[in-house]
């Protein structure tokens, strides 16, 4: 099978990338990255909220400096920020990543969020008022932000351009005033969440589709407990036809879980720092999942159950226009 999505664009997208969310320390980062393009690894996902592009852009230029790669075999993804959704923040905030990363163009620029934060300075990730409280930008015009996004693609800035944790509705709303085509949406998306309904709505305006999340990012624990939020970790890789389907093609139950998402050309970004976890992670084109197989996983999601990432960490984002959706 190909190891790629094609944008309508023309421009290719690999199946499989590394996730560098909850990758800050540096020492961990650089590792990773370098251990994921000796694996083969040409795709990385990662968003100025990351903050770790600096790191990466390092490493990618070591391998690009010593000519082991060159910058056209890679594919990098990143994002603009919440306190970026502005039309006039947006070139800003590009400027700043693509000097961060070293690069002289992004091949995937994304909207994180179609929420806003109040913008004070370059650092404050997630502001907050005299109050106490998320500073929320309730004027948040995605029409707008994204006219400016496609500038970006002219200036040659940025090959493609797509959106992030975006409800259909959304999508619908960009395509229609969309002169630089949507290609790509990144959502959280695994074997108990698989959003089928948006998946449909991607697919009607050749909307290629990435899953974050793809194993049910089960290391999200710390992070929301320092946020005072309670995370109900569901851990797919648990889950017994998992294991059974796993044991029956001699792989790991992760393999299983991305296989099932590559066979039905969706992208995958999984986040891992471990090297052997790392290299499993990208060998999934040796097996097929037969019919039989794909059937067992899909009766596995639960819908909207199924969600783990919605937007109560950010408290007061329900009142925003935008809010995609939220955790009940």
């Amino acid at each position: 099978m190909s190891q790629t999505v094609t944008f309508p664009n023309g421009r290719k997208m690999p199946l499989v990338g590394l996730g560098t969310w909850l990758a800050t320390n540096e020492q961990e980062i650089e590792t990773a990255v370098n251990e994921a393009l000796q694996a083969g690894y040409r795709h990385f996902d990662t968003a100025y909220m990351y903050t770790n592009e600096k790191t990466i852009g390092r490493v990618l230029k070591q391998w690009i400096d010593s000519g082991k790669i060159t910058r056209e075999e890679l594919f990098i993804v990143t994002k603009l920020p919440m306190i970026g959704n502005t039309p006039e923040k947006v070139g800003h905030f590009v400027q700043l990543q693509l000097e961060a990363l070293q690069l002289d163009y992004l091949d995937l620029y994304l909207i994180h969020a179609p929420i806003g934060f109040k913008y004070s300075n370059d650092t404050e990730l997630v502001p907050k008022g005299q109050d106490g409280k998320i500073a929320i930008d309730m004027s948040t015009n995605l029409e707008a932000i994204w006219t400016e996004m496609e500038a970006q693609v002219n200036s040659g800035k940025i090959k493609s351009i797509g959106v992030s944790n975006f409800n259909s509705k959304q999508i619908e709303r960009i395509v229609k005033i969309a002169k630089v085509p949507l290609s790509n949406i990144q959502v959280e998306l695994y074997v108990y969440f698989q959003q089928k309904a948006l998946r449909e709505t991607c697919a009607k305006h050749n909307i290629t589709v990435c899953a974050y999340g793809p194993l049910g990012s089960p290391g999200r624990g710390a992070l929301y407990a320092s946020r005072g939020v309670t995370f109900d970790a569901q851990n797919p890789m648990e889950e017994p036809v998992v294991k059974e389907i796993a044991k029956k093609h001699n792989k790991t139950p992760a393999q299983i879980l991305l296989r099932f998402l590559v066979q039905h050309k969706i992208v995958v970004i999984p986040k891992s720092t471990n090297p052997q976890r790392l290299r499993q992670n990208i060998e999934i084109y040796d097996f097929e999942l037969s019919s039989v197989d794909m059937g067992r996983l899909e009766a596995l999601d639960r819908g909207d159950k199924g969600r783990t990432f919605g937007l109560d960490s950010f408290p007061g984002v329900d009142k925003h226009p935008e809010c995609p959706y939220l955790l009940k």
